[in-house]
Protein backbone atom coordinates (compact mmCIF):
# COMPACT_ATOMS: atom_id res chain seq x y z
CA UNK A 1 0.00 0.00 0.00
CA UNK A 2 3.29 2.01 -0.05
CA UNK A 3 2.20 3.52 -3.54
CA UNK A 4 -1.39 4.92 -2.25
CA UNK A 5 0.31 6.05 0.59
CA UNK A 6 2.66 8.29 -1.35
CA UNK A 7 -0.16 9.51 -3.41
CA UNK A 8 -1.23 11.52 -0.71
CA UNK A 9 1.93 12.18 0.11
CA UNK A 10 1.74 10.49 3.70
CA UNK A 11 4.94 9.53 5.94
CA UNK A 12 3.44 6.61 7.64
CA UNK A 13 3.68 5.65 11.20
CA UNK A 14 1.38 3.10 11.75
CA UNK A 15 -1.33 1.20 10.04
CA UNK A 16 -4.53 -0.73 11.51
CA UNK A 17 -7.31 -2.62 10.05
CA UNK A 18 -10.31 -1.92 11.15
CA UNK A 19 -13.06 -5.26 11.37
CA UNK A 20 -17.02 -3.81 11.85
CA UNK A 21 -17.71 -3.15 8.20
CA UNK A 22 -18.89 -5.85 6.36
CA UNK A 23 -18.91 -4.17 2.32
CA UNK A 24 -15.77 -2.00 2.90
CA UNK A 25 -12.36 -2.75 3.83
CA UNK A 26 -11.23 0.03 6.15
CA UNK A 27 -7.72 1.32 7.69
CA UNK A 28 -6.81 3.86 10.39
CA UNK A 29 -3.49 5.71 8.75
CA UNK A 30 -1.38 7.03 11.75
CA UNK A 31 0.81 9.92 9.43
CA UNK A 32 3.23 12.79 10.26
CA UNK A 33 0.21 14.95 9.37
CA UNK A 34 -2.61 12.90 11.64
CA UNK A 35 -5.11 9.98 11.66
CA UNK A 36 -6.57 9.20 8.40
CA UNK A 37 -9.38 6.77 7.44
CA UNK A 38 -8.28 4.58 4.18
CA UNK A 39 -10.54 2.71 2.85
CA UNK A 40 -12.15 0.57 0.24
CA UNK A 41 -15.41 0.76 -1.74
CA UNK A 42 -16.46 -2.82 -2.63
CA UNK A 43 -16.79 -2.18 -6.97
CA UNK A 44 -19.43 -5.98 -6.45
CA UNK A 45 -21.90 -3.85 -4.59
CA UNK A 46 -21.58 -0.06 -5.62
CA UNK A 47 -20.79 -0.82 -9.73
CA UNK A 48 -20.06 2.87 -9.89
CA UNK A 49 -17.55 4.02 -7.40
CA UNK A 50 -17.18 7.19 -9.07
CA UNK A 51 -20.94 8.00 -8.64
CA UNK A 52 -20.32 7.52 -4.35
CA UNK A 53 -17.22 9.86 -5.17
CA UNK A 54 -19.13 12.77 -7.01
CA UNK A 55 -22.29 12.88 -4.17
CA UNK A 56 -19.77 12.97 -1.28
CA UNK A 57 -18.39 15.70 -2.81
CA UNK A 58 -20.79 17.56 -3.70
CA UNK A 59 -22.60 17.36 -0.83
CA UNK A 60 -18.95 18.27 0.99
CA UNK A 61 -18.85 21.51 -1.05
CA UNK A 62 -22.60 21.91 -0.41
CA UNK A 63 -21.62 21.87 3.38
CA UNK A 64 -18.39 23.64 3.04
CA UNK A 65 -20.19 26.75 1.76
CA UNK A 66 -23.58 27.07 3.40
CA UNK A 67 -22.68 24.83 6.86
CA UNK A 68 -19.40 25.03 7.61
CA UNK A 69 -19.81 24.10 10.88
CA UNK A 70 -21.44 20.55 10.25
CA UNK A 71 -19.14 17.92 11.08
CA UNK A 72 -18.76 15.76 8.08
CA UNK A 73 -16.63 13.19 6.71
CA UNK A 74 -14.95 15.45 4.07
CA UNK A 75 -12.78 12.91 1.39
CA UNK A 76 -9.47 13.90 0.85
CA UNK A 77 -7.67 14.85 -2.47
CA UNK A 78 -4.52 13.24 -3.56
CA UNK A 79 -1.20 15.76 -4.55
CA UNK A 80 -2.82 15.54 -7.93
CA UNK A 81 -6.27 16.43 -6.49
CA UNK A 82 -8.23 13.14 -7.05
CA UNK A 83 -10.50 11.96 -3.86
CA UNK A 84 -10.81 8.11 -5.60
CA UNK A 85 -8.09 6.02 -6.64
CA UNK A 86 -7.90 3.09 -8.90
CA UNK A 87 -4.93 0.68 -7.65
CA UNK A 88 -4.53 -2.99 -8.22
CA UNK A 89 -8.02 -3.94 -9.21
CA UNK A 90 -9.30 -1.96 -5.94
CA UNK A 91 -10.99 1.91 -5.07
CA UNK A 92 -9.46 3.52 -2.74
CA UNK A 93 -10.70 6.84 -0.70
CA UNK A 94 -9.47 8.43 2.86
CA UNK A 95 -10.79 10.87 5.24
CA UNK A 96 -9.59 12.52 7.91
CA UNK A 97 -10.28 10.77 10.69
CA UNK A 98 -12.96 12.57 13.33
CA UNK A 99 -12.73 11.83 17.08
CA UNK A 100 -15.30 9.62 18.31
CA UNK A 101 -16.32 6.23 18.50
CA UNK A 102 -19.06 3.61 16.63
CA UNK A 103 -21.60 1.52 18.42
CA UNK A 104 -22.16 -2.28 17.42
CA UNK A 105 -25.57 -2.44 19.12
CA UNK A 106 -27.62 -0.14 21.29
CA UNK A 107 -27.60 -0.32 25.02
CA UNK A 108 -30.17 2.57 25.98
CA UNK A 109 -32.99 4.37 24.92
CA UNK A 110 -30.71 7.44 24.36
CA UNK A 111 -28.39 6.05 21.69
CA UNK A 112 -31.44 5.67 19.60
CA UNK A 113 -32.76 9.01 20.35
CA UNK A 114 -29.19 10.70 19.79
CA UNK A 115 -28.94 8.39 16.42
CA UNK A 116 -32.24 9.72 14.89
CA UNK A 117 -31.43 13.19 15.92
CA UNK A 118 -28.18 12.88 13.63
CA UNK A 119 -29.82 11.57 10.48
CA UNK A 120 -32.77 13.57 10.86
CA UNK A 121 -29.99 16.49 11.00
CA UNK A 122 -27.96 15.26 8.13
CA UNK A 123 -31.41 15.33 5.84
CA UNK A 124 -32.45 18.67 7.40
CA UNK A 125 -29.25 20.82 6.86
CA UNK A 126 -29.38 19.20 3.39
CA UNK A 127 -33.06 20.30 2.21
CA UNK A 128 -31.81 23.37 0.46
CA UNK A 129 -29.14 21.21 -1.51
CA UNK A 130 -30.24 20.36 -5.46
CA UNK A 131 -31.82 17.00 -5.26
CA UNK A 132 -31.46 16.11 -8.47
CA UNK A 133 -27.49 16.43 -9.00
CA UNK A 134 -26.93 13.61 -6.51
CA UNK A 135 -26.54 10.23 -8.50
CA UNK A 136 -28.50 7.22 -8.34
CA UNK A 137 -25.71 4.65 -5.89
CA UNK A 138 -27.82 2.06 -5.47
CA UNK A 139 -30.41 1.28 -8.18
CA UNK A 140 -34.06 0.28 -6.37
CA UNK A 141 -32.66 -0.16 -3.28
CA UNK A 142 -35.78 0.69 -1.30
CA UNK A 143 -38.17 -0.07 -3.89
CA UNK A 144 -40.91 -2.38 -2.15
CA UNK A 145 -42.88 -2.71 -5.36
CA UNK A 146 -39.77 -4.47 -7.28
CA UNK A 147 -39.11 -6.77 -3.68
CA UNK A 148 -42.46 -7.89 -4.42
CA UNK A 149 -42.05 -8.33 -7.76
CA UNK A 150 -38.92 -10.49 -7.27
CA UNK A 151 -40.58 -12.66 -4.19
CA UNK A 152 -43.99 -13.46 -6.43
CA UNK A 153 -40.96 -14.55 -9.08
CA UNK A 154 -39.07 -16.87 -6.42
CA UNK A 155 -42.45 -18.32 -5.49
CA UNK A 156 -42.99 -19.73 -8.57
CA UNK A 157 -40.03 -19.93 -10.23
CA UNK A 158 -37.83 -20.95 -6.81
CA UNK A 159 -36.29 -24.41 -5.17
CA UNK A 160 -39.84 -26.17 -5.16
CA UNK A 161 -38.66 -27.86 -1.29
CA UNK A 162 -38.49 -24.58 0.13
CA UNK A 163 -41.04 -23.51 -1.02
CA UNK A 164 -43.27 -25.96 0.29
CA UNK A 165 -41.93 -25.54 3.78
CA UNK A 166 -42.27 -22.04 3.43
CA UNK A 167 -45.89 -22.02 2.82
CA UNK A 168 -46.60 -20.72 6.36
CA UNK A 169 -44.42 -17.51 5.79
CA UNK A 170 -44.95 -17.02 2.35
CA UNK A 171 -49.01 -16.43 3.13
CA UNK A 172 -48.51 -14.28 5.90
CA UNK A 173 -45.98 -12.18 3.68
CA UNK A 174 -48.88 -12.26 0.60
CA UNK A 175 -51.62 -11.42 3.32
CA UNK A 176 -50.01 -8.33 3.37
CA UNK A 177 -49.76 -7.22 -0.10
CA UNK A 178 -51.08 -3.97 1.14
CA UNK A 179 -48.14 -2.14 2.43
CA UNK A 180 -46.68 -2.81 -1.01
CA UNK A 181 -50.10 -0.65 -1.99
CA UNK A 182 -49.54 2.27 0.62
CA UNK A 183 -46.15 2.66 -0.64
CA UNK A 184 -46.90 2.91 -3.84
CA UNK A 185 -49.70 5.79 -3.12
CA UNK A 186 -47.08 7.38 -0.49
CA UNK A 187 -44.40 7.99 -3.51
CA UNK A 188 -46.42 8.93 -5.67
CA UNK A 189 -48.56 11.54 -2.89
CA UNK A 190 -47.82 15.14 -4.63
CA UNK A 191 -46.93 16.16 -0.14
CA UNK A 192 -43.96 12.91 -0.02
CA UNK A 193 -40.85 14.67 -1.22
CA UNK A 194 -37.55 13.22 -2.17
CA UNK A 195 -34.89 14.26 0.04
CA UNK A 196 -30.68 14.07 0.79
CA UNK A 197 -31.18 10.39 2.65
CA UNK A 198 -29.02 8.18 4.07
CA UNK A 199 -30.30 4.42 3.25
CA UNK A 200 -28.42 2.89 5.90
CA UNK A 201 -29.05 4.11 9.39
CA UNK A 202 -27.62 1.25 11.11
CA UNK A 203 -26.45 2.40 14.49
CA UNK A 204 -22.61 1.47 13.34
CA UNK A 205 -23.04 4.85 10.99
CA UNK A 206 -23.19 7.43 13.49
CA UNK A 207 -19.76 8.70 15.50
CA UNK A 208 -20.78 9.23 19.17
CA UNK A 209 -18.25 11.14 21.82
CA UNK A 210 -18.65 11.65 25.29
CA UNK A 211 -19.19 15.54 25.82
CA UNK A 212 -19.32 16.46 29.41
CA UNK A 213 -19.69 12.65 30.33
CA UNK A 214 -23.12 12.29 28.69
CA UNK A 215 -22.64 9.92 25.23
CA UNK A 216 -23.77 12.08 22.26
CA UNK A 217 -23.91 11.35 18.57
CA UNK A 218 -21.92 13.82 16.44
CA UNK A 219 -22.40 12.71 13.23
CA UNK A 220 -23.27 10.69 10.58
CA UNK A 221 -20.44 8.26 8.40
CA UNK A 222 -20.58 5.82 5.72
CA UNK A 223 -22.02 7.87 3.03
CA UNK A 224 -22.16 5.41 0.59
CA UNK A 225 -25.49 4.76 -0.11
CA UNK A 226 -25.92 8.41 0.02
CA UNK A 227 -28.48 9.30 -2.48
CA UNK A 228 -32.17 10.70 -3.58
CA UNK A 229 -34.89 9.11 -1.56
CA UNK A 230 -38.24 9.05 1.09
CA UNK A 231 -37.61 9.76 4.71
CA UNK A 232 -39.34 6.75 5.53
CA UNK A 233 -36.20 4.60 4.31
CA UNK A 234 -34.09 6.00 7.11
CA UNK A 235 -36.48 5.79 9.51
CA UNK A 236 -37.57 2.67 8.71
CA UNK A 237 -34.06 0.93 9.09
CA UNK A 238 -33.74 2.53 12.31
CA UNK A 239 -36.88 1.39 13.39
CA UNK A 240 -35.76 -2.16 11.90
CA UNK A 241 -32.56 -1.84 13.89
CA UNK A 242 -32.92 -0.30 16.74
CA UNK A 243 -36.18 -1.22 18.52
CA UNK A 244 -34.89 -4.99 19.46
CA UNK A 245 -32.08 -5.89 21.71
CA UNK A 246 -31.66 -8.78 19.42
CA UNK A 247 -30.45 -9.12 15.99
CA UNK A 248 -32.21 -10.84 12.76
CA UNK A 249 -29.96 -13.80 13.42
CA UNK A 250 -31.85 -14.38 16.56
CA UNK A 251 -33.73 -17.73 16.12
CA UNK A 252 -36.07 -17.96 19.12
CA UNK A 253 -38.92 -15.67 18.46
CA UNK A 254 -39.85 -14.66 22.47
CA UNK A 255 -36.79 -12.68 22.45
CA UNK A 256 -38.00 -10.70 19.46
CA UNK A 257 -39.72 -8.02 21.78
CA UNK A 258 -40.30 -3.97 20.51
CA UNK A 259 -38.90 -1.80 23.52
CA UNK A 260 -41.85 1.07 23.19
CA UNK A 261 -39.16 3.49 25.37
CA UNK A 262 -36.61 3.39 22.20
CA UNK A 263 -39.29 3.48 19.57
CA UNK A 264 -40.62 7.13 21.64
CA UNK A 265 -36.90 8.02 21.51
CA UNK A 266 -36.30 7.60 17.85
CA UNK A 267 -39.37 9.54 16.90
CA UNK A 268 -38.41 12.52 19.46
CA UNK A 269 -34.66 12.61 18.00
CA UNK A 270 -35.96 12.28 14.32
CA UNK A 271 -38.34 15.24 14.60
CA UNK A 272 -36.22 17.28 16.42
CA UNK A 273 -34.35 18.38 13.48
CA UNK A 274 -37.60 17.30 10.38
CA UNK A 275 -40.87 17.99 12.21
CA UNK A 276 -40.79 20.98 10.23
CA UNK A 277 -39.31 19.94 6.96
CA UNK A 278 -42.25 16.90 6.62
CA UNK A 279 -45.47 17.23 5.64
CA UNK A 280 -48.46 16.52 8.19
CA UNK A 281 -48.89 13.42 5.14
CA UNK A 282 -45.47 12.36 5.97
CA UNK A 283 -45.71 12.35 9.37
CA UNK A 284 -48.90 10.72 9.26
CA UNK A 285 -46.90 7.92 7.83
CA UNK A 286 -44.31 8.05 10.65
CA UNK A 287 -45.34 4.16 11.57
CA UNK A 288 -45.63 3.08 8.19
CA UNK A 289 -41.79 3.76 7.59
CA UNK A 290 -41.20 1.07 10.39
CA UNK A 291 -43.70 -1.23 8.45
CA UNK A 292 -42.63 -0.54 5.36
CA UNK A 293 -38.79 -1.88 5.80
CA UNK A 294 -39.28 -4.45 8.67
CA UNK A 295 -41.44 -6.14 5.55
CA UNK A 296 -39.50 -5.21 2.63
CA UNK A 297 -36.77 -7.05 4.74
CA UNK A 298 -38.69 -10.22 5.22
CA UNK A 299 -39.68 -10.15 1.83
CA UNK A 300 -35.88 -10.16 0.70
CA UNK A 301 -34.82 -12.60 2.90
CA UNK A 302 -37.30 -14.48 1.98
CA UNK A 303 -36.72 -13.97 -1.83
CA UNK A 304 -33.41 -15.09 -1.20
CA UNK A 305 -34.00 -18.10 0.53
CA UNK A 306 -36.47 -19.48 -2.00
CA UNK A 307 -33.53 -18.49 -5.05
CA UNK A 308 -30.98 -20.70 -3.20
CA UNK A 309 -29.31 -17.75 -1.26
CA UNK A 310 -27.88 -16.51 -4.07
CA UNK A 311 -27.69 -12.72 -2.56
CA UNK A 312 -26.86 -12.83 1.24
CA UNK A 313 -25.20 -16.31 1.01
CA UNK A 314 -25.74 -18.83 3.99
CA UNK A 315 -23.85 -19.74 6.64
CA UNK A 316 -25.60 -22.39 7.79
CA UNK A 317 -28.80 -24.40 5.67
CA UNK A 318 -32.03 -22.58 6.05
CA UNK A 319 -30.40 -19.15 7.90
CA UNK A 320 -32.22 -16.90 5.46
CA UNK A 321 -35.47 -18.20 6.54
CA UNK A 322 -34.16 -17.84 10.06
CA UNK A 323 -34.09 -14.69 9.21
CA UNK A 324 -37.51 -14.31 6.96
CA UNK A 325 -39.24 -15.34 10.76
CA UNK A 326 -37.53 -13.09 12.72
CA UNK A 327 -38.17 -10.28 10.32
CA UNK A 328 -42.20 -11.52 10.48
CA UNK A 329 -42.30 -11.43 14.15
CA UNK A 330 -40.60 -7.99 14.45
CA UNK A 331 -43.53 -6.80 12.15
CA UNK A 332 -45.91 -8.29 14.11
CA UNK A 333 -44.40 -7.02 17.32
CA UNK A 334 -43.94 -3.48 15.85
CA UNK A 335 -47.88 -3.54 14.87
CA UNK A 336 -48.84 -4.18 18.46
CA UNK A 337 -46.33 -1.37 19.30
CA UNK A 338 -47.78 1.16 16.94
CA UNK A 339 -51.37 0.03 17.46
Amino acid sequence: MESIFNKYGWMVLSVQQLHQGLINATFIVNTNEGDFILQTVNHHIFKDPYAIDFNINAIGHYLKKEAPDYLFTHLIPTKDGKTLIEWEGKFFRAFKKIDGYSLSFLTTPIQAKEAAAQFGFFTQVLSPFKIDTLKITLPDFHNLSLRYHQFSKAIINGNVNRIESSKEAILFLQSNQQLVNQFEKFIAHSDSSLRVTHHDTKISNVLFKNIKDVETAICVIDLDTVMPGYFISDVGDMCRTYLCKVTEEEKDLNLIQIEKGRWDKLKNGYLTYMRSALSNFEIDHFEFAGQFMIYMQALRFLTDYLNNDMYYGAKYEGQNYVRTINQIELLKQFNETIN
